[in-house]
C-alpha cells in the first residue's frame, strides 16, 4: 500500500514513520520547506524517544520519505490529514489547515482514495472536508469517487511510538464497505496481537477523541480539587489518591495532583467540545468546571511562593526544574512552568531554568528573559528557592547535601509532589507540595 500524511507534527510524523516500520510506502508531505529539508538532511523537528532512530531506519529502507507538495505524489491508496487545529478566540478548533488539505486532494486526486482525518477535529468536519472535496471535483467537471473517513490519535507524547505501535484499541469512523476494507488492511499488522479495530459512524468517531481527553482532564482536575481539600482539612493526597485508585472502577491512572494539566491537546480539546455543545444549544457544565478548576490550579504553586516570601519576591532568585508540560517531550504549549515564570517575573524575581528536553524550546519561547542552566545543580546556585513544575525521572534521585550547600535559601515548592516529606525534614528544607502538610 501507499500512503500520504500531510503534516509532520507530532501526530503526522508519528503516524506516517510508524506505518512505514510495518513495510507501508510512506511519504509525508508539508508545507514548511525548511521542516522537510531537515526531514531529509536526516534532522528530526521534535523531541520524542525512539522516533529519530525509526525514521532514520525507514529512510534507509526506502519506506518513509518527505516531500512538500501533495500534487506530485497523490498516487496513493490513502491520504492520512495529520494537520493542527489550533483554537479560535472563541474556544473553537480551527479548520482552515484540515480543509486547505481538502481542496488540494480534490484539485489533484485522479482514482479512489480513502482520506482519513487524524487531526483532532469538531463533529462535522468530515462532512466539511468531503464538501470541499466534492466543490473540487465540480471545478475539474470529473466524478471520481472516494471515502472519507475519521481515525482519531490518542497518542501520548513521550511514549507515542509505543502507543501507535501497540494501541489499546483503533477508532475509525467510515461511510462504506470498500473504506472498512482499506483501513482494515493498513492497520492488520497492528492487531494481530489482539488489539481491537472499532468500527463505527464518522460522528462517533469525531466525539471519541473529544471525549477522551476529557475525561482524562476531568479526572486530573478532580484530583487537583481533592488536592486543595486535603491541605485545608489535613489528609495527605498521596494516600487518598492510593485509596480511591485501589477500586477497579477508578484505576489509578491521571489521579496525580499538581499545578494544572497542559501541553496541546488537553486544553485545546476541552475548550473544543465545550463550544461544541455551546453551538448546539447544550452547556457541558462539569467541563466548564474542569476548565474553571485547571485554570486556577496553574496559580494554586505561586501563591505558597508569595505567601512564604510575605508578598515580596523583588530580587529574590528561584530555580525552575521542568519547563515542557510533561516528562519526554520539549513541547511547551499551555505548560504550567509558563505561567509560573511570567507570574514570578511580574512580581519582580529573577529565573533560572532547566529541562532535560525543553531548553530549546524555551529560548525560542522566552529568549534572554531567564537565566539558562546546563543542568539540575547549576540552577540552583544562589537561589531563593527551588520550584518544580515538571517531574523528570532525573529529579527524583537527588543529592540534598549538595543542594542545601548550593542553595541561598532552602526551600523547596513541589508542583509535582515527587520528594518525600520525611527526607525534607531531615535535610532541613522549607517544604511544600500540592495536597500534603507543608514541612
Amino acid at each position: 500500500m501507499k500512503v500520504v500524511v500531510v503534516g509532520t507534527g507530532y501526530v503526522g510524523l508519528v503516524t506516517g514513520t510508524c506505518f512505514a516500520e510495518t513495510g507501508v510506502s510512506v511519504t509525508c508531505v508539508d508545507i514548511d520547506a525548511e521542516k522537510i529539508r531537515k526531514l531529509n538532511a536526516g534532522i528530526v523537528p521534535i523531541y520524542e524517544p525512539g522516533l529519530e532512530r525509526l525514521i532514520e531506519n525507514n529512510v534507509k529502507k526506502e519506506r518513509l520519505s518527505f516531500s512538500t507538495s501533495l500534487k506530485d505524489v497523490i498516487d496513493c491508496d490513502v491520504i492520512f490529514s495529520a494537520v493542527g487545529t489550533p483554537p479560535d478566540e472563541d474556544g473553537s478548533a480551527d479548520l482552515q489547515h484540515v480543509l486547505a488539505v481538502a481542496r488540494e486532494v480534490g484539485r489533484n486526486m485522479q482514482h479512489y482514495l480513502v482520506i482519513v482525518t487524524k487531526s483532532t477535529v469538531p463533529v462535522g468536519t468530515a462532512q466539511k472536508v468531503k464538501n470541499a472535496i466534492d466543490e473540487e471535483l465540480k471545478k475539474r467537471n470529473v466524478s471520481i469517487p472516494f471515502d472519507v473517513a475519521s481515525n482519531p490519535e490518542f497518542l501520548k507524547e513521550g511514549d507515542a511510538i509505543n502507543d501507535f505501535l501497540k494501541p489499546d484499541r483503533i477508532v475509525i469512523g467510515i461511510e462504506s464497505e470498500q473504506a472498512k476494507k482499506v483501513m482494515q488492511r493498513l492497520y492488520k499488522p497492528f492487531v494481530l496481537n489482539g488489539h481491537p479495530i472499532i468500527f463505527m459512524d464518522i460522528p462517533s468517531a469525531e466525539m471519541t477523541k473529544y471525549a477522551a481527553n476529557s475525561m482524562l482532564a476531568t479526572r486530573i482536575s478532580f484530583m487537583n480539587d481533592i488536592a486543595n481539600l486535603c491541605e485545608i482539612v489535613g489528609a495527605d493526597v498521596n494516600f487518598v489518591r492510593k485509596g480511591i485508585g485501589s477500586d477497579s472502577r477508578i484505576g489509578e491512572k491521571f489521579l496525580y495532583a499538581g499545578v494544572g494539566y497542559g501541553g496541546s491537546c488537553f486544553p485545546k480539546d476541552v475548550k473544543a467540545l465545550i463550544k461544541t455543545a455551546e453551538e448546539n444549544g447544550y452547556t457541558l457544565e462539569v467541563l466548564k468546571s474542569v476548565e474553571k478548576v485547571n485554570d486556577k490550579q496553574k496559580s494554586v504553586l505561586f501563591n505558597r511562593i508569595i505567601k512564604h516570601y510575605d508578598n515580596n519576591l523583588e530580587g529574590k532568585i528561584f530555580s525552575i526544574w521542568g519547563l515542557a508540560f510533561k516528562p519526554n517531550t520539549d513541547d511547551m504549549r499551555e505548560a504550567p512552568a509558563l505561567v509560573m515564570i511570567e507570574k514570578l517575573l511580574q512580581a519582580g524575581a529573577r529565573i533560572k531554568g532547566y529541562d532535560p528536553a525543553a531548553m530549546e524550546e524555551a529560548k525560542h519561547r522566552l529568549g534572554n528573559r531567564i537565566e539558562y542552566a546546563k543542568d539540575p545543580y547549576e540552577a540552583l546556585i544562589d537561589t531563593d528557592g527551588l520550584v518544580l513544575m515538571t517531574e523528570w525521572s532525573e529529579f527524583r534521585v537527588l543529592n540534598y547535601r549538595v543542594m542545601e550547600k548550593l542553595m541561598k535559601n532552602k526551600v523547596i515548592f513541589d508542583g509535582r509532589n515527587i520528594f518525600e516529606p520525611s527526607d525534607m525534614q531531615e535535610f532541613g528544607f522549607t517544604y511544600y507540595s500540592v495536597g500534603r502538610k507543608s514541612v
